[in-house]
């Protein structure tokens, strides 16, 4: 085999609290911030493993990088992706 094994870290960084993200939950969508070199596969395996229930879809977004000035400083906000993980009807996922 040629090339670099992947490894299986675990490619759920944290849920993304949001008001979007919580309205979202209502409806057995789940948001949460990836690392970026995720896949949506990862982010299954990942969910199924943690949490024990297996998502229907799960779709990720690129969050792009933003220019921000802050007191005559200017900076860049980092940017990354997140995943959106849907589940049927009636399973849920517990954050502590």
């Amino acid at each position: 085999m040629s090339g670099k094994m992947k490894t299986t870290k675990n490619p759920l960084r944290n849920p993304r609290v949001t008001e979007k993200a919580t309205d979202m939950s209502l409806k057995n969508v789940y948001v949460f911030n990836v690392s970026d070199s995720a896949n949506k596969k990862d982010v299954e395996k990942a969910v199924f493993s943690i949490y024990k229930v297996k998502p229907i879809k799960v779709n990720i977004l690129k969050i792009p990088r933003k220019k921000v000035n802050f007191k005559g400083k200017v900076g860049k906000k980092g940017g990354g992706k997140k995943a959106f993980v849907y589940l049927k009807e009636g399973d849920k996922l517990e954050f502590i």
